[in-house]
């Protein structure tokens, strides 16, 4: 982490195709170690109108440490710093086919999509299309791409459907309970840089969210609005 935070990241390999916001692949070279990652500049972000402007960097900071928080490891290590054009989002590059994505899984993915489904939940993700959804050489899955996340109102739009209605892991229960109450302990440091990174009444929904899981017990189903992103990959 500490080389992400602050190594050099001037040397850009060029823009990343198909991206709604200015995303760039750079080189972090930091301590004789060279590495690439994606850099999302604020000044890049493309306005919403349900999102305010120039948060999406920081949704993309809060989504790691949500992930690292509950132990769940699905989101790249991602910081928030400056960069050659400015504040924003820099995550460690999972080098992958493009091609293998979510709509060309084998059934061996399933235990991990069914962890992403549920964190794309906790979130309230607006935007798990297919090619958010990568697996690296071991075929392990990474969830990328959440700068539409945390919003206080419910805007879960998804590709991963799959395991609607179905009951949630014991495991993953007490993972989302021991997340609830590090965000009723106003010292915990996740808690505090989550402050930070979304607003009161983002930080209040997130908890609601995680509390109606836990007490359902089972995967959300589709809502009544829109709930599959366009593209769908």
């Amino acid at each position: 982490m500490s080389a992400l935070q602050d190594g050099d990241i001037s040397t850009e390999q060029g823009t990343i195709r198909w991206s709604s916001n200015y995303t760039f692949l750079v080189d972090v070279v930091h301590d004789g170690l060279t590495f690439p990652a994606v850099y999302k500049p604020q000044g890049g972000e493309r306005p919403l109108w349900d999102f305010p402007d120039g948060t999406l960097c920081f949704r993309e900071r809060a989504a790691f440490l949500t992930s690292e928080a509950l132990g769940w490891r699905l989101v790249p290590p991602t910081v928030l710093r400056d960069g050659s054009r400015g504040l924003g989002s820099v995550q460690f590059f999972i080098d992958h086919d493009p091609e293998h994505h979510y709509f060309t899984f084998d059934a061996s993915f399933k235990p991990q999509l069914m962890k992403l489904a549920l964190f794309d939940a906790v979130i309230n993700n607006a935007d798990r299309k297919g090619g958010h959804c990568i697996a690296d050489a071991d075929n392990r899955l990474w969830g990328i791409d959440h700068g539409i996340a945390f919003n206080a109102q419910n805007k879960l739009r998804t590709v991963i459907w799959n395991f609607a209605g179905q009951p949630i892991a014991a495991d993953d229960l007490r993972d989302l309970a021991a997340l609830c109450e590090k965000l009723d302990a106003p010292d915990d440091p996740y808690t505090g840089q989550m402050s930070q990174l979304i607003n009161g009444a983002e930080m209040l929904s997130l908890k609601r969210r995680i509390r109606l899981l836990i007490d359902s017990a089972c995967y959300p189903s589709p809502g009544p609005g829109p709930n599959y992103p366009w593209p769908p990959v």
